[in-house]
This record gives C-alpha cells, structure tokens and sequence, in this order.
C-alpha cells in the first residue's frame, strides 16, 4: 500500500491550498480515509475523516472552512482548506482504515500513512 501526498505550501493567512491524496495497492473504495496534521514539537492531531460510504467527520477546529472529499476512480483523496489561519501549518499526513465509527479521531487506528506534505501559513 503507498499514499503519496501532494499540494501543500507557503499560503498568507486567509489563503487556500487544496491537498491530494493518492492510494495504490489497495480497494480504495473500501478504505476510510483521515486527514492528519502534526505541528513542530506537538502530537499528530485529527483534521478529517471520510467513510468509504460517504459520511464525514471533522476537527472543531477546520470545521467549516476544510472539506474532505475522495474519487474512487482515481483513487485520490482530497483535503480543501480555505480560510487558513497560521495555526494550521504543519504537515500533513493522508492515512488508510478499513474500520469506521469513533476510532475515525485516533491516528494509531489507521493502519496505513502517507510520508506528509507541509504547510505553511504566513501571518
């Protein structure tokens, strides 16, 4: 299994980036797909989820300024972020599951990961 993300880098404050995701060696249409970020000195934290049947879930945080969305065709999960504030740089990571519901928020629950793409938000 490989994800490869794509997408990230320097944006102003208010800005939009939108991330990518691509998935091989799996049944991506039968994956739940996360979206990670992990700050300089600080633990990975959820930003989003999308079940391989559509529901969503979002950080508090990003909710209502980042959409997930995937294409099952190509394979490809996506992340629009709009709205960026400088709390929202890090590096961002696209990770694989097969099961859903609560676990969706925890990272060790993810069993395949992406290596990252940062970003960075000027103020």
């Amino acid at each position: 299994v490989q994800l490869v993300e794509s997408g990230g880098g320097l944006v102003p404050a208010g800005g939009s980036l939108n991330l990518s995701c691509a998935a091989s060696g799996l049944t991506f249409s039968s994956y739940n797909m996360g979206w990670f970020r992990q700050a300089p000195g600080k633990e990975r934290e959820f930003v989003a989820a999308l079940v391989w049947s559509g529901g969503t879930y979002y950080a508090d945080s990003v909710n209502g300024r980042f959409a997930i969305s995937r294409d099952n065709a190509e394979n490809a999960v996506y992340l629009q972020m709009n709205s960026l504030k400088p709390e929202d740089a890090g590096d961002y990571y696209c990770a694989a599951k097969r099961s859903s519901g609560s676990s969706m928020y925890l990272p060790a629950s993810y069993a395949y990961w992406g290596q990252g793409t940062q970003v960075t938000v000027s103020s």
